[in-house]
């Protein structure tokens, strides 16, 4: 399969950021070709299978995942997953979610101060918000670009717009991209646009969201 896989057509990705160690996001697959890789929170790149890019070369690649070496040892990497080398500091800003009996896991979070109920989704490149929740919320998306995507229930008209904050448990960012979708989505889902800012763990029926930058 010659593309990347998306639920959000929009692509939209966290600006770079510094990290202390080094840390690989797998955000895309081509599988058996390339990984498109988010290495120490910086753009996302394209990897080709052999290729090595800042110290990690990718081994394989998978529908849902990818094999990286980083410093000698191999690692298997899932879509919307992150990899660091070293363990990070116990100080950082972090939540622990539990999965509700679906496996899904859920968040009671705030978008600039305003209470927003989020799926977490790594299948979705940014944010994305009913246009109801975001009338509540006072955003003026109409302002922003519009665009179309995909909804489960078909194609559905959406804008581009840039949150103030985002909220969820300890951990708050400023300006991350997110789109409104004016029909066919019936919760928020919290996308890549904020979770490529964090580290996330899954174990069992736990998530843990450690804000890296």
């Amino acid at each position: 399969m010659a593309r990347a896989h998306h639920c959000i057509a929009f692509a939209l990705f966290a600006a770079a950021g510094q990290a202390l160690a080094t840390e690989v996001g797998l955000v895309g697959v081509f599988p058996g070709k390339a990984a498109v890789l988010v290495i120490d929170g910086g753009e996302p790149r394209s990897v080709r299978i052999g290729q090595k890019l800042s110290g990690v070369t990718v081994i394989s690649v998978e529908r849902e995942q990818a094999v990286v070496e980083v410093d000698g040892k191999r690692r298997s990497v899932a879509l919307g997953q992150h990899y660091r080398t070293e363990e990070a500091a116990d100080t950082r800003q972090s939540v622990v979610l539990a999965a509700d009996p679906r496996g899904h896991f859920i968040v009671e979070g705030a978008i600039n101060g305003g209470s927003m109920r989020l799926l977490v989704d790594t299948g979705a490149s940014a944010i994305a918000l009913p246009a109801a929740d975001a009338r509540r919320l006072g955003i003026d998306y109409r302002k922003g670009e519009r665009g179309i995507t995909q909804t489960a229930n078909g194609n559905a008209v959406a804008y581009r717009v840039r949150l103030d904050r985002v909220k969820v448990g300890t951990i708050e960012l400023s300006g991350v991209d997110a789109i409104v979708i004016e029909s066919g989505l019936e919760i928020g889902l919290l996308g890549m646009s904020f979770l490529n800012r964090l580290e996330m763990r899954r174990d069992g029926q736990t998530m843990t969201l450690i804000r890296r930058f």
